[in-house]
């Protein structure tokens, strides 16, 4: 606690520790099954590329093989292993989905942080441009700027999803700044000459990190969703080995849609992310817990 806090006789909520932050989640069974289940799209995604040497060698003899002790998620209309691109693909997956919510949380941190401690003309300045943004999809967009910039890596990919994907945390960070002024720990910062610098370094951004924490899961779940969602349009030919790129092959190339042994090569990412997205669920609900009192009491 600062000392402002401390003269002010009033104590904000306290975000708990690493240790009682794990505690909670361990003990609520959603949270721990995310938390588990997003461990093991790391590990896969570190490790796997290690231990499945990445093969592209065409294999016609072999094409739209079911399940098998050799090809454990049967093989794709060129013979190539599905499990070897599942795990292969996992690796940009995890990249790009991570760099999208550093990107989008760095925005909209920038221009709600902005607009909620300048105030006056700058806040309504920014406001306007987040309203603006905010009245159009952001998929359309994304789709029009995946064809204008060329994408070649996760980054620039993560980078076209975020550049319309800020505008509601924005505004949600605005709201969380201007509701954190009014506190009597940040008054009393201000009345013992505490600088800008410190009052949102030390005395705000503790207080929202429940909300980062939170959305950061959450943007990384809705990169997915994004990301796929161009692929399958065929709008982002990124990497062939991505789960998305893997259903566009699936569906345009295999015939997947009409059964027969190829449908063991589209079901495979669509288990894929639906498995990753129900584990950020899982784990942003333990997480909101664990930072807030209220839920825990209940």
């Amino acid at each position: 606690m600062s000392a402002a806090q401390t003269t002010a006789g009033v104590r904000p909520r306290q975000q708990p520790g690493r240790r009682s932050m794990l505690s909670i989640i361990m003990h609520n069974q959603r949270a721990f099954v995310g938390l588990l289940m997003l461990v093991v799209f790391v590990l896969l995604a570190v490790v796997g590329p290690m231990v499945v040497p990445f093969d592209n060698t065409q294999h016609f003899a072999q094409r739209l093989q079911g399940p098998s002790l050799a090809h454990p998620f049967g093989t794709d209309h060129q013979g190539k292993d599905t499990a070897m691109q599942f795990v292969h693909g996992s690796a940009s997956v995890i990249l790009l989905s991570v760099a999208t919510a550093v990107f989008t949380l760095l925005i909209a941190f920038v221009v709600g942080g902005l607009a909620g401690v300048a105030g006056g003309r700058l806040d309504a300045l920014l406001m306007f441009v987040t309203d603006i943004i905010l009245t159009v999809p952001s998929f359309p967009i994304m789709m029009v700027l995946s064809m204008a910039i060329k994408i070649t890596d996760p980054i620039s990919f993560a980078l076209v999803l975020s550049i319309w994907s800020w505008a509601g945390l924005a505004r949600a960070i605005r709201a969380q700044i201007l509701s954190l002024k009014r506190r009597d720990f940040v008054e009393a910062s201000r009345v013992m000459g505490m600088g800008l610098a410190h009052i949102v370094t030390k005395e705000m951004l503790p207080n929202m990190a429940s909300y980062v924490a939170y959305h950061f899961i959450m943007i990384m779940r809705n990169a997915v969703t994004a990301s796929v969602g161009l692929m399958v349009l065929g709008l982002v030919p990124f990497s062939t080995t991505h789960w998305g790129m893997m259903l566009y092959i699936a569906m345009s190339s295999t015939g997947a849609l009409y059964g027969g042994q190829a449908i063991y090569y589209f079901i495979t990412p669509v288990i894929a992310i639906m498995l990753f997205q129900m584990a950020c669920l899982f784990f942003a609900s333990g997480m909101e817990e664990a930072f807030n009192p209220r839920l825990r009491t209940q």
